[in-house]
């Protein structure tokens, strides 16, 4: 792709996004358009490297007109050598491995820049950020504080001492003015838990931020990049050369970009807080922000890409640690609430009526999520234990739930902002958790706390003022103030803890399995069908038994007659005896596959903790040499994870969908992936034949092959037939999606994971 230098005049214009009360949070930060100046930004097409968009500030960096780079190849920057050193680079999966590039541009006078490479838009980024003439900093200068940090986080017993110890020793590798740690709550709220600041500033620790102050888009940002730098947050933005991306002609994206630039608001915001420099380490707990370690300074400062480093990497090392150290404060309410839910599961099967062992023993529902009302509703029979709405109040909530929430586990501690007439039971539902066992049948268990009254300490008033501009036009505005500002809460109960959330979430499965699982399934049933369907089975049995003795007798005999009497026989009569006992004995397959199939339902599951990697290893195992004899490669990209299912025979699901994955392959490295994608789907992919997309249905039909008897090595057709007949008894689905030639996807759930 060629582009004329000259149609992008250097005082090129870009439009900027106006930010109002209905765009804020759709704000593109992704995509400014624009980076910070104390780096410069060129993206390259690959393989050539060919530069074909560029940061303005190449003539004050590099004494290069931006316009003289456009169109030229990266050896107008870099020696051969350099350029040898940057494809060996490109050729990393993980390019942030490789990060920084030490690089020398000899343009004029040489100079050194850390170079920071990704793609995005089908394009290569590379970032230089010119190298500090004297290094006031070494390796060994951070490694003993980064150590010393470390070993202090895994000996810290609380989360709160975590957190301190980490503000403390970043504060102490990148010289902030202030470093905090900022924890997000379920509505995205912030709070400082953690705080290492300089003596004359004000304290924000325990201070309460809105989400409004760090956007959707920005969460999602700060998710997917460990950190954040601001350096100068009165810089000015320098326009990227094109503004488009020349491949796409679109704005190119610099989510992943270290200079990319900031959004006016945000600046903004940092003016009125007197904050001249920033960084932003994110703290991710199961793949979600968790919160941020904030650092603040009161004049501009840069942070070389080494210490930003030793940052990042105490960051994530935090952000392990944060699970185990919630988890370990939270043991003991959990071993309470698995005390209480035993007795539950226990007094459930004793009695006739279930949910007689649910309100009229001791421990009740109340005591699995200490609640102080809850309600149990059956098929639209109501019982009620504490102090609940009234029953009319609990029908409406139910209608409520069944025509809005589609979760199995809700929660909120503001009900009445969802349902505004709830506020009307505000002193005694506030707060509700709703456990889902059938929706169809609209049967639900109900937790209830009443309001509480809270004062918050928020930094500055938290409702974002209105400012009428010149024009007219309304636009948010960040606070001005951060001073305390107290505000009282009304209408919400106690927030429902994570410990508590998972304990509705294990009851779930306890109360399904036990009790409800039989009532619902057999609610949607046809009772004819259901009949009719045992009947099948029990037929398909005996006539597996009753077929395979006469059916031994043909074989027998006619290799008897092979052997007795072939040379009486020409060769066209033995053909048609060899070709009786090779129908025999594919019909004597045949019978098993059904034999094993009637079985399946037959027999009762034994569910248990079951380490998928164990027993996909066992699986590998018993195929290794057919897999050794194809040079197969069998790829797991991440552990799998402990589910409760039966373990011999979600066995046979891999055992079929691996070897299919082999067999029906004609690629010259066979590849077989195993995986699980979130939430959780397991699959196993293959880069074999492929199938079209009329045949999606009809191959997980007993004996359906889209093959002959001997192609592909043969075989009966009942293996994805028992692989779908195992997952449908842990309640749940099997699909395939495929594309004929290239290979085929076979996703399943068990509804039994734990």
């Amino acid at each position: 792709m060629s582009l004329s230098p000259e149609n992008y005049p250097e005082n090129a214009a870009i439009a900027p996004f106006e930010v109002d009360l209905t765009n804020c949070d759709r704000e593109p930060i992704h995509i400014p358009g624009s980076i910070q100046p104390h780096g410069l930004l060129l993206a390259l097409t690959e393989p050539e490297l060919t530069i074909v968009q560029v940061s303005r500030n190449t003539d004050e960096i590099l004494g290069v007109a931006a316009t003289e780079l456009i169109n030229q190849p990266i050896s107008r920057l870099l020696d051969t050598q350099q350029i040898d050193f940057l494809r060996n680079c490109l050729i990393k999966e993980d390019l942030t491995l490789v990060n920084p590039i030490e690089l020398t541009i000899a343009v004029g006078e040489a100079r050194a820049f850390d170079g920071i490479i990704h793609r995005s838009d089908s394009l290569l980024i590379l970032e230089l950020e010119p190298v500090l003439h004297q290094k006031n900093y070494t390796f060994f200068n951070f490694y003993h504080l980064v150590k010393a940090a470390l070993s202090k986080v895994q000996n810290a017993s609380t989360l709160d001492e975590l957190c301190q110890i980490i503000v403390k020793h970043v504060r102490q590798i990148n010289g902030f003015d202030r470093v905090m740690i900022y924890r997000f709550d379920e509505n995205w709220h912030g709070t400082v838990i953690a705080e290492e600041k300089a003596a004359h500033l004000s304290p924000y620790l325990n201070l309460r931020y809105p989400a409004s102050d760090i956007p959707k888009q920005a969460r999602q940002l700060y998710r997917d990049n460990w950190l954040r730098l601001i350096p100068d947050v009165d810089y000015q933005p320098v326009a990227l050369l094109p503004h488009h991306n020349p491949v796409t002609n679109q704005t190119t994206d610099l989510s992943h970009s270290v200079l990319r630039s900031v959004s006016p608001l945000h600046i903004e915001y940092l003016h009125n807080m007197g904050v001249k420099a920033s960084m932003s380490i994110s703290l991710l707990k199961n793949q979600k922000l968790w919160g941020l370690i904030a650092c603040h300074h009161e004049s501009p400062k840069y942070v070389p890409y080494e210490i930003r480093s030793a940052c990042e990497f105490l960051g994530q090392m935090t952000s392990l640690e944060l699970a185990a150290k919630e988890n370990s404060e939270n043991a003991e309410h959990k071993m309470q609430l698995k005390a209480v839910q035993s007795k539950l599961v226990e007094y459930m099967a004793a009695e006739a009526n279930f949910v007689d062992g649910l309100i009229t023993q001791e421990p009740n529902l109340l005591d699995l999520v200490n609640a102080t009302g809850a309600a149990v509703c059956i098929n639209g029979e109501y019982q009620t234990l504490g102090r609940t709405p009234q029953h009319r109040e609990i029908e409406q909530l139910i209608n409520w739930l069944s025509q809005h929430i589609q979760e199995d586990v809700f929660h909120t501690n503001s009900l009445s902002q969802l349902l505004p007439k709830a506020s009307e039971w505000k002193d005694v539902a506030s707060g509700l958790m709703a456990l889902s066992i059938s929706q169809s049948q609209n049967s639900y268990l109900l937790w209830f706390r009443p309001e509480v009254l809270q004062t918050v300490d928020w930094a500055g008033n938290p409702h974002k003022p209105v400012e009428l501009a010149d024009d007219g036009s309304l636009r948010l505005s960040p606070r001005k103030s951060f001073d305390l500002w107290k505000e009282t809460l009304q209408q919400q109960s106690l927030p429902w803890e994570n410990y508590e959330i998972e304990a509705v979430w294990n009851f779930r499965s306890a109360i399904v399995g036990v009790v409800l699982r039989k009532a619902d399934e057999l609610a949607k049933m046809n009772v004819e069908l259901q009949r009719s369907n045992d009947e099948l089975d029990a037929f398909a049995y005996i006539a597996s038994h009753d077929l395979k003795e006469p059916l031994r007798g043909i074989h027998h005999y006619s290799s008897f007659l092979i052997e007795d009497y072939g040379n009486r026989l020409d060769d066209e009569g033995i053909a048609r005896l060899r070709t009786l006992i090779r129908l025999t004995q594919r019909m004597e397959n045949l019978i098993d596959s059904l034999l094993h199939f009637s079985r399946l339902g037959r027999v009762e599951l034994d569910i248990q903790p079951t380490d998928l990697n164990d027993l996909v290893q066992r699986v590998i195992d018993v195929l290794s040499a057919r897999i050794q004899e194809t040079g197969a490669t069998i790829c797991i990209p991440r552990p799998l994870p402990t589910i409760m299912c039966d373990r011999v025979q979600v066995s046979a699901i891999f055992t079929n969908l691996i070897a299919n994955g082999i067999k029906y392959n004609d690629k010259p490295e066979i590849c077989v992936e195993i995986g699980y994608l979130e939430p959780m789907i397991l699959y196993v992919r293959d880069n074999g034949i492929g199938i079209r997309d009329r045949h999606f249905e009809s191959i997980f039909r007993i004996f359906k092959r889209l093959h002959g008897p001997t192609q592909y090595g043969g075989g009966t057709g009942a293996g994805l037939t028992i692989a779908k007949k195992v997952v449908e008894r842990h309640g749940g689905k099997i699909w395939v999606e495929s594309t004929y030639g290239e290979g085929s996807t076979f996703y399943f759930t068990l509804q039994e994971v734990k």
